[in-house]
């Protein structure tokens, strides 16, 4: 399915055209997003494979790890999160290989995200906090044909799946809306579970008002960012 992609960070930052790929082999998107950098005998960087293994191991166990490792000036703050409805197997296939070292090999700070999967690190604590500062927006190039009513149907459907999912324990929903001629219309919505539920909706109130910027009338849509996203097609995307 042939997408577009709109990446920004405060500003415009990148724009390309790929192709998705099954259980995320390339990423979406990855920002190195830290000043500072350290070197491979600095404890930072024993302090990071430490937390990366400890989210290789803990991660795909639940769909979700955070935490935290070393010294107070040398602690890395990381998480990571898979798509809710994908397996055990295909979490850990996700995180054990994102390339998160090998986009931003020095950098303090890093996010890199994936179909399946999302990690995130950074020398400053940001648990529980919204970051709306990295975000990018994925749309399918095709449009309909009644883009003032489906633009409608996708918000409507969208609003209904974020209160299902800010409201739930994993703060993950997904739904669907009926539309004419036996055509369904399909979305989701996750945010990371570091975020409390008053955050998460908060976090996806913000992304659904960018639909008009990103995905006026396209057949499909996301909001993809490092504490929550969203995203809507005309074809069942989610695992059962």
């Amino acid at each position: 399915m042939p997408y577009s992609r709109f990446a920004f960070a405060l500003y415009l930052l990148a724009t390309t055209v790929m192709i998705q790929t099954v259980l995320g082999v390339d990423p979406l998107l990855h920002f190195c997003t830290s000043n500072q950098n350290f070197s491979a005998n600095d404890p930072y960087h024993t302090s990071f494979n430490r937390l990366v293994r400890f989210f290789y191991n803990q991660a795909p166990i639940g769909g979700f790890a955070l935490g935290s490792l070393g010294l107070e000036r040398e602690r890395p703050y990381g998480l990571a999160m898979c798509r809710a409805d994908v397996s055990v197997s295909d979490c850990r296939t996700c995180i054990v290989g994102a390339k998160i070292r090998q986009r931003c090999p020095t950098n303090k700070g890093a996010a890199i995200w994936y179909d399946y999967c999302l990690l995130k690190f950074s020398n400053l604590e940001f648990f529980g906090e919204i970051d709306n500062q990295y975000r990018f927006y994925m749309w399918n190039v095709q449009e309909v044909s009644n883009p003032a009513e489906f633009n409608a149907k996708v918000k409507y459907l969208l609003n209904a799946v974020s209160r299902k999912a800010y409201t739930s324990p994993k703060l993950y929903a997904t739904g669907e809306l009926e539309l004419e001629a036996s055509q369904k219309l399909y979305g989701l919505a996750q945010c990371s579970r570091d975020l409390s539920s008053a955050n998460c909706q908060s976090c996806l109130d913000q992304a659904i008002s960018e639909l008009p910027n990103c995905c006026n009338a396209k057949r499909g849509g996301r909001v993809v960012g490092a504490s929550c996203n969203f995203r809507y097609e005309l074809y069942p995307f989610v695992n059962e």
